[in-house]
């Protein structure tokens, strides 16, 4: 009997999927575990793994495609049975026939004639969960399970790799792996996928023609100090090539883009933000951060001032809990059950979520915010928080997170310090009831109070942190109180090695 592989559902705000690439084609075998495709969601891009043995009979979406949640992606056939008959059956055209839809209109002089942009996500009854200035976004809440029987799976789900955040390269898992095996350079090849994207057979072309690739780097590195040079050695300045002017185009939104913005608008729009900001002396915890270093730097340890950030902020849930709550809808009435009213709930677990920008490509595409989970951070030291914040981000820009490391904050810190801001403010990203915008710590005169008691002027440290609460669960006051005593363990960081 032939099996039914459906676009998956990963979370319950997920309702479109987008084939970005297929690793398989009719008449290919496959086992249970192989990946055969990598699929858009509105949180990431991942990889579909088949739970069947079996043969490809069709393949029912062309890579670009979006489809709605449940629909026929793929038909197997099963040992014994005639493929071509199965494919005939199943009525679905082959894609490595057809051509791919492209996954962003390019520049054209007639924007009509370039495809439709896909559609949004429809709204899920989850409430917005991404920040916008602030650099933050949400979590799949539901993972894909599969069929009792085996038969129309939707298929196992997991992460893959986002765009580098280093070198900002937009490949697919399959040409990362074959790169990394044939020591290719994806920096230096031009992906011919949709959006520009490197897929295997240009991975493979590169590793045939090994001269052309270091030919192509050199090119593009002296293009680079050249632009360098002609900019002033501004950092970020790109000086444009012989006058020419940028082009206007519209790229396409990704699942991921769409879901965040909204949610953006869902939460902005349906709870009621006002913002605390307090300013904090930093000149003894930077002081102690540097003695920490030191002492730790043959053991390959950095503590980072978000990291000393995130403990005195899940430390102080414990003297103000109201902080780590959330709003809880009403539930109507139901058969048997009576109507519940709106309601605070006082989180037991301090979960700490700690926001991720995603890089964008050349192309304008990728790019996306995330928040990855710091379970359990009251309990954390100052070295776990440290490096399980290296993993995680380091998970968010190139494998992927899972759908566990990024759901379940209680509470969002959003820092913006290291680009140099000073002050922001942050869209809360629900089901928090606050978020924590952080800036930079910039040298300012500041009154300080010597060892005889008496006031002067000096030079020092200051950082703004300006929190967004609910109103509806926190009280101006409130929010206030556990902002000083967040203030008072920064500027007494001795406090946060015990």
């Amino acid at each position: 009997m032939p099996i039914q592989m459906k676009m998956p559902r990963l979370s319950d705000t997920m309702e479109m999927g987008t084939i970005v690439r297929w690793g398989v084609k009719p008449g290919q075998k496959v086992r249970s575990g192989d990946v055969i495709a990598d699929i858009e969601t509105d949180k990431a891009t991942m990889e579909l793994q088949t739970f069947d043995d079996g043969t490809v009979a069709s393949l029912a979406v062309a890579e670009g495609q979006q489809v709605p949640v449940g629909t026929v992606i793929l038909v197997l056939a099963e040992a014994g049975e005639d493929v071509a008959k199965v494919a005939a059956a199943a009525g679905a055209t082959a894609t490595q026939s057809a051509p791919s839809a492209p996954r962003a209109e390019a520049p054209s002089a007639a924007p009509a004639a370039a495809g439709a942009p896909r559609s949004a996500p429809a709204t899920g009854s989850e409430p917005p969960r991404a920040p916008s200035t602030s650099v933050a976004a949400t979590a799949p809440a539901v993972a894909p399970m599969p069929a009792a029987n085996g038969r129309h799976s939707t298929g196992s789900v997991l992460q893959s790799p986002q765009p580098s955040g280093t070198d900002r390269v937009f490949a697919s898992p399959l040409a990362r792996k074959i790169a990394a095996e044939t020591g290719v350079d994806l920096g230096a090849i031009h992906g011919s996928g949709p959006g520009g994207r490197i897929v295997r057979k240009d991975v493979e072309a590169a590793a045939a023609n090994p001269v052309a690739a270091p030919t192509q780097r050199a090119v593009t590195r002296e293009a680079a100090k050249i632009s360098e040079l002609s900019a002033g050695a501004v950092p970020g300045l790109a000086m444009p090539v012989d006058g020419a002017p940028m082009q206007t185009r519209s790229v396409a939104l990704s699942n991921m883009r769409s879901t965040i913005a909204k949610r953006l608008v869902q939460s902005k729009t349906t709870i009621p933000h006002y913002q605390v900001t307090v300013a904090v002396r930093m000149d003894a915890l930077m002081a102690l951060r540097q003695q920490l270093n030191d002492q730790l730097a043959s053991q390959g340890v950095k503590l980072s001032v978000n990291d000393f950030l995130v403990r005195a902020c899940a430390l102080a849930m414990h003297q103000h809990p109201y902080i780590n709550s959330r709003w809880i809808d009403g539930a109507p009435a139901q058969a048997g059950a009576p109507a519940k009213g709106p309601s605070i709930e006082f989180v037991g677990d301090v979960n700490i979520g700690v926001a991720i920008a995603l890089p964008v490509n050349q192309a304008g595409e990728g790019g996306g915010l995330v928040v990855a989970t710091l379970r359990g951070a009251d309990r954390m030291g100052l070295r776990q928080i440290s490096s399980q914040t290296k993993r995680l981000s380091e998970k968010a820009r190139t494998k992927g997170l899972s759908i566990e490391e990024m759901s379940d904050s209680t509470f969002t810190i959003s820092n913006l310090g290291m680009f140099g801001v000073e002050h922001f403010t942050a869209i809360i990203n629900p089901p928090n009831a606050a978020i924590l915008a952080v800036g930079a710590a910039v040298e300012k005169p500041v009154v300080a109070t010597d060892a005889r008691g008496e006031k002067k002027l000096v030079i020092g440290h200051e950082m703004q942190m300006t929190m967004s609460s609910d109103h509806r669960v926190i009280d101006g006051a409130m929010a206030a109180q556990y902002l000083q005593t967040v203030k008072h363990t920064l500027e007494t960081p001795a406090t946060l090695l015990v």
